[in-house]
C-alpha cells in the first residue's frame, strides 16, 4: 500500500487545517491507520489513529480537543482535521497503515506503510 499525503502549509496561530492521505495499491479498509508527526531531533509522536471500521478514535494528548481523524474507506482515504493550531504544532505529519494495530493506536511499530510526510508550519 502506498499512502500519499496533502494539504500541509503555512498558516498563523489559531488557523485551522484539514490534511489528507490517500492510499493505492490496496483497499485501506483492511487497516487500522493513524496520523504521526515528527519534529527535528525528536521522537515520533502518535496524533490520532482509527480503527479499520472507523470506530473510536483516539488522540495524542497535545491535540486532544482540538484534532479530529476520520476515514472515508469507500474513497480509500483518510482525515486530519486540526483546529487551534499552534506553533508547537509545527512539524512533518505522516499518515501510517497496519494490520489490526488495535487501540489506541499509537505504536509506532505496529504500523507496516508509510506516508512520505507533509509539512505544517504555524507561525505565532
Amino acid at each position: 500500500v502506498q499512502l500519499q499525503e496533502s494539504g500541509g502549509g503555512l498558516v498563523t496561530t489559531g488557523d485551522s487545517l484539514n490534511l489528507t492521505c490517500v492510499a493505492s495499491g490496496r483497499a485501506l479498509s483492511n487497516y487500522d491507520v493513524a496520523w504521526f508527526r515528527l519534529a527535528p531531533a525528536k521522537e515520533r509522536e502518535f496524533v490520532a489513529g482509527i480503527s479499520w471500521s472507523g470506530g473510536t478514535p483516539y488522540y495524542g494528548d497535545s491535540v486532544k480537543g482540538r484534532f479530529s481523524v476520520s476515514r472515508d474507506n469507500a474513497r480509500n482515504t483518510m482525515y486530519l482535521n486540526m483546529n487551534n493550531l499552534k506553533p508547537e504544532d509545527t512539524v512533518v505529519y505522516s499518515c501510517a497503515g497496519g494490520y489490526y494495530t488495535g487501540s489506541p493506536y499509537d505504536v509506532e511499530d505496529e504500523y507496516d506503510f508509510w506516508g512520505q510526510g507533509t509539512q505544517v508550519t504555524v507561525s505565532s
